[in-house]
């Protein structure tokens, strides 16, 4: 998964390259090591590389992950699979997670922080109507 040619261009959010980093330095790990450790439950595959590892986290340009990737950075990263998706949907796809107070429900906004005071309460309020519906 390392950067090709047609590969987005970097945002000016980076939420799971910072995750990345974040989760390498509170366990201590080189990239190599870290990559190593990001791999599919189910099967024992490695999932990413070390150099996409890096280049995610230095903030340099990479082609987003698909969720078997996503899978696999869970488990070496030690976080729940939802934290990996919420920040790479915030980084790749500008779309912030948005919960129920009891986080039973998930919804995924375009731009939520954004918005205004009144609209996120309008956000939220829908999202109370499907919990508890």
């Amino acid at each position: 998964m390392a950067a090709e040619k047609g590969a987005p261009a970097s945002t000016e959010r980076h939420q799971l390259g910072d995750l990345v980093l974040e989760r390498k330095e509170s366990l201590r790990l080189s990239y190599e090591k870290l990559a190593q450790r990001c791999v599919d439950p189910k099967t024992g595959e490695q999932m990413v590389k070390s150099s996409w590892l890096h280049r995610i986290a230095t903030r340099q340009p990479v082609i987003p992950p698909e969720l078997p990737q996503l899978q696999g950075m869970a488990a070496g990263l030690e976080v729940p699979l939802r934290r990996v998706q919420d920040a790479a949907a915030a980084q790749f796809f500008g779309m912030d997670a948005v919960y129920s107070p009891d986080e039973s429900v998930r919804a995924m906004v375009h731009g939520f922080e954004d918005l205004s005071p009144e609209d996120k309460k309008k956000v939220l309020a829908m999202i109370e109507v499907f919990r508890q519906g």
